[in-house]
């Protein structure tokens, strides 16, 4: 017997997002590229799957990406911003931007 793989968040390039899909729900992070600034603007988890810790793997995801691809991230989406706020072993990926919108 075969178990199903967990869900895990995969990028979609072409939309311009982050992805999480499970029970038939998308969560997605939204990010916009500028040369190497990677923004994220809005995360977005539907009511099914709140709560299961959807939206940090979001985080999680999208911060790891930015790292193996250099980018500097600018956190507009208070989800990501407050993530990075409390987490300052990511401090180093923020861009100027970033830094102002966090109080660093």
């Amino acid at each position: 017997m075969t178990t199903p793989s967990s869900p895990s968040v995969q990028d979609n390039p072409s939309k311009h997002r982050f992805e999480f899909e499970s029970q038939g729900e998308r969560a997605v992070a939204v990010y916009s590229l500028a040369g190497d600034v990677i923004t994220f603007i809005h995360t977005l988890v539907p009511e099914a799957l709140q709560g299961q810790g959807v939206a940090r793997q979001l985080v999680l995801a999208g911060l790891a990406s930015a790292r193996e691809r250099g980018l500097r991230v600018i956190p507009q989406c208070p989800v990501f911003a407050a993530y990075m706020r409390s987490h300052p072993e990511t401090h180093d990926l923020l861009a100027d931007e970033g830094r102002a919108l966090l109080g660093l």
